[in-house]
This record gives C-alpha cells, structure tokens and sequence, in this order.
C-alpha cells in the first residue's frame, strides 16, 4: 500500500512541470490565435485584435512567471521568423515597428497581473485589479511607443491607439475576471503557479 501511495505522489510531482509547460504552450499559442484575429482600422496603424484577451488570462491563470514565460516566448517565436504577430507579420521590424509598445507590453504586465490576481487568494476585486492594472501597462508602454514613433503628442497617441479600443478592453477584462474566478483556485490545488 506504502508503495503505491509514494508511486501516486511520484506520477503527480512529474505532472506539475508538464502542465507548466503545457500552460505556458497553450498561452503563447492562444496569444499568437488573438492575433490572427486582426482587423485594420483605417485611421490608425494599431489593428484590432483578440491578443491582450489572452494576454490577461495568462497573467491570471499562470502566475506572474510562467505568464511572463509564455509572452516572451511569443514574441520569441514573432522575432524567429513564425508568422504570429497581428495580420501574420514576424521578424524584429515589426517588433520594433509602430506597435512593438503593446507588445513589450505584454511581457511587462505579467508580473503585475500574476501578482495582483492572486494576492487574497482570487478574489473578483483582485482579479479586477490585476486586469486594469495589466490594461493599463499594455497601453502605457503602446501609448508611449506609438508617440515616440509617429512623432504625435499624447492626445494624438490616445487618438490613435486607445479611444477605440477601449470598449473591446473593457469586455475583455470582464472576460478575465470571469474565467479568473474558476481558474485560479484551480492552478492553485495544482500548484500551476510558479
């Protein structure tokens, strides 16, 4: 019986780095899907995408470092050549291009989304809490990029890459909460958070 209660605990201690991977995996994909889902906007070079809706949940569901992971390895992935930048681009031209901003974005925000979304345990007003504060560094850093690149003030650069946006963020934050309530007592009793 001893033997094969320590061979149970064995099978579930090697399943945690696999799910691990299997969560950072299936983020940096789902990030690379939201940007497939890409619509222009003739007035501005920012398109409309579904990415910072995965953006958020990587931070709330993985934690701040294994979410940190898969964002980086996204945009590892974008700078090696794969198409999974928004409207299919790749390469550094386009990370550095106009809206490399939301895209250093993405990485930075995960330590805060992660952080914030577990401190009393998941509560909906820390989720609330994560995925603002994470919208907010993703349109700070894009905001702030956009401005420096196309030479414009901030009224132009709010313009340009926020009003519009900001309906589609505020859905997607409630999207985060939402699913943020079921999942993060679930990486926690899996320990999915790094």
């Amino acid at each position: 019986m001893r033997t094969t209660i320590t061979n149970a605990r064995d099978r579930i201690d090697h399943a945690i780095p696999a799910r691990r991977i299997a969560g950072v995996a299936t983020f940096t994909l789902l990030t690379a899907l939201g940007a497939a889902v890409s619509v222009p906007l003739p007035f501005t070079p920012v398109p409309m995408t579904l990415q910072t809706l995965f953006v958020l949940l990587a931070g709330v569901t993985l934690g701040p470092r294994l979410g940190l992971l898969s964002m980086a390895l996204y945009l590892l992935l974008g700078t090696a050549g794969y198409h999974v930048f928004a409207g299919g681009s790749w390469g550094l031209t386009t990370l550095f291009g106009v809206t490399g901003g939301y895209m250093l974005g993405f990485a930075l925000a995960q330590p805060v989304i992660g952080t914030l979304a577990r401190r009393h345990g998941g509560t909906w007003r820390d989720l609330l809490l994560a995925a603002l504060a994470g919208k907010v560094i993703v349109y700070a850093c894009g905001l702030a990029w956009l401005a420096v690149w196309l030479n414009v003030g901030w009224s132009r650069a709010l313009e340009l890459g926020f009003y519009q946006f900001a309906l589609g963020g505020v859905l997607k934050i409630s999207l985060a909460v939402g699913v943020g309530r079921w999942a993060v007592p679930e990486s926690r009793r899996w320990r999915i958070a790094w």
